[in-house]
């Protein structure tokens, strides 16, 4: 692997085993998971499931691979089937998909509540996390992902600025519905993976300098303010890499 790439526990590989409604059989919270990531500063899709591990509790290791380079397709495919990061390996199990790591950490460990424990507010945390994930194509075009960086006013055009309106609707709408009335900063109260989910919008909105009303402010300062993400950060700013599609 290239000089700057994490080194990890060695991880096995075998069957996959996607979030259902309930644990693979015979799956260890104990055993080892390792995740496979791609550069800090660049990779969104790698930020939520990695959230959500460290809010876990669950011991972890991590190998970052880099992206955008003649060995990352080949790289990748050592380790994930579908050819894209991130990954989770669970023992001899093989988790892809960002979304699909989250649901099964946090059956892993259900007495954390990565999901709110009422089902109407957590079937809201599902759907809101599932249109992050689907949606959102503009911005994600327009505004690259990219932590240590600073574009002010640069890439909003009229379906950017589409997206943020219906983000921060769906912020308010949470932080009123759930969040004001519980003990917490965030969408639900209490730190859940439909905040993972949000927290690369969160960094986007900080990078091209977005501008929020007061709910959705102290909500986007929350989230840059988990100390989960601050360590993210920080690795992303030591990071020597540089992708050019992401840069303006």
């Amino acid at each position: 692997m290239p000089r700057w790439s994490m080194v990890a526990r060695p991880a096995g590989t075998g069957q996959n085993c996607r979030p259902a409604s309930r644990l693979c059989e015979g799956s260890d919270p104990m055993a080892d998971l390792t995740i496979y990531i791609g550069n800090k500063n660049y990779s969104s899709w790698s930020l939520r499931p990695w959230l959500v591990l460290k809010a876990s509790g669950l011991d972890f290791a991590e190998v970052m691979i880099p992206l955008d380079t003649p060995t990352t397709k080949a790289e990748i495919l050592r380790h994930s089937p579908s050819g894209r990061v991130p990954v989770l390996h669970h023992g001899d199990r093989i988790i892809w998909d960002g979304l699909s790591i989250a649901e099964y950490v946090a059956e892993l460990v259900p007495e954390r509540l990565l999901w709110p424990a009422d089902p109407v507010a957590r079937a809201l945390a599902r759907s809101v996390s599932a249109e992050m994930h689907a949606g959102f194509a503009a911005l994600r075009e327009h505004c690259p992902f990219n932590i240590r960086s600073s574009f002010p006013n640069r890439g909003v055009t009229p379906d950017v600025q589409a997206d943020i309106n219906r983000i921060t609707t769906i912020w308010r709408d949470c932080r009123k519905r759930y969040g004001e009335a519980s003990v917490g900063p965030f969408l639900f109260g209490g730190f859940t993976i439909a905040d993972a989910m949000f927290a690369p919008v969160v960094s986007r909105f900080r990078t091209y300098r977005v501008e929020l009303d007061e709910c959705c402010q102290n909500y986007a300062d929350a989230v840059w303010s988990l100390p989960s993400f601050q360590e993210w950060q920080v690795a992303a700013g030591n990071e020597p890499m540089i992708i050019e599609a992401a840069e303006f």
